[in-house]
């Protein structure tokens, strides 16, 4: 097990699938991250050397991921909803903000429309 951030991986996984699995961290950021640490596109974490998890837990902790990010998130909801903006009432009425049909098929945007959005 390799401890990355808060979070055990088995030696066996991906690299790629390890970084992704982080919230807010997409492939783009993933390829960006393992090109400048020099990690193989197949690497897995147990193949990383001490120093490179070192490197890769330094350059994620720069990043706002996890909890900071969902935090952001929801505070953005609700400075939205607080001024009285279109998207943030559309969020309070658990509507689609982002310009989509209301005719039919709402329910999704009934989900996750919602100022606990937990992403």
């Amino acid at each position: 097990m390799v401890f990355i951030l808060g979070f055990n991986f088995p030696e066996s996984r991906l690299v790629r699938s390890a970084l992704q699995s982080f919230y807010g961290v997409g492939p783009q950021h993933t390829q960006r991250l393992m090109a400048k640490l020099y990690i193989h596109d197949s690497a897995r974490v147990g193949t990383l050397a001490d120093k490179q998890v070192l490197d890769l837990t330094a350059e994620l902790s720069n990043m706002t991921i996890e909890n900071d990010l969902r935090r952001k998130v929801q505070d953005n909801i609700k400075r939205l909803r607080d001024m009285g903006a279109y998207r943030g009432r559309r969020h309070a009425m658990h509507m689609p903000v982002r310009g989509q049909r209301t005719r039919t098929q709402t329910a999704t945007a009934g989900k996750l429309n919602r100022v606990e959005r937990f992403g």
